[in-house]
């Protein structure tokens, strides 16, 4: 079983006995989205970095529907959204600084070798992702790689 799963449902534990309800709700949220995700196709249990892509994908659900929220006009919905962002975002690792991300793409692109431009973007895409593996948001991998290519 995942460790991180493990530590998620101790904070719903403490949480609940704290009677903290934003907490609690998010980590209920978190962990249905979980067991959804494990039952969902082959049923199996979910390793740590599997947690951690869920946990990602559930931050973007909250970024995208506070950006709604403020584009019409509901910023009472949007600070709750943005909450629940906040309190997932503690089971993220660290995300890695401007310096720590173009060493990482500058690796990738040792590994893919020959020549680097767009037409090895893609591959290059992989094996940064591979490489970051939940310390760095896809959007900002994408737009840092495209900078590095285009220079």
């Amino acid at each position: 079983m995942s460790e991180l799963k493990d530590k998620i449902r101790a904070d719903l534990t403490t949480a609940m006995k704290a009677r903290d309800k934003d907490t609690t709700g998010t980590l209920r949220m978190l962990l249905s989205a979980l067991t959804q995700e494990e039952t969902s196709g082959t049923k199996h249990e979910l390793n740590d970095e599997e947690v951690l892509k869920v946990i990602a994908r559930e931050i973007k659900k909250r970024r995208e529907s506070a950006e709604v929220y403020t584009e019409n006009g509901r910023q009472e919905l949007a600070d709750v959204e943005l909450k629940e962002a906040a309190i997932l975002e503690g089971y993220q690792p660290e995300q890695l600084d401007d310096d720590q991300l173009n060493a990482l793409i500058d690796e990738a692109i040792a590994e893919v070798g020959g020549e680097a431009d767009m037409k090895k973007m893609g591959q290059i895409m992989k094996a940064a992702t591979a490489k970051a593996a939940g310390r760095a948001d896809g959007k900002r991998l994408s737009t840092a790689v495209k900078s590095r290519l285009s220079n």
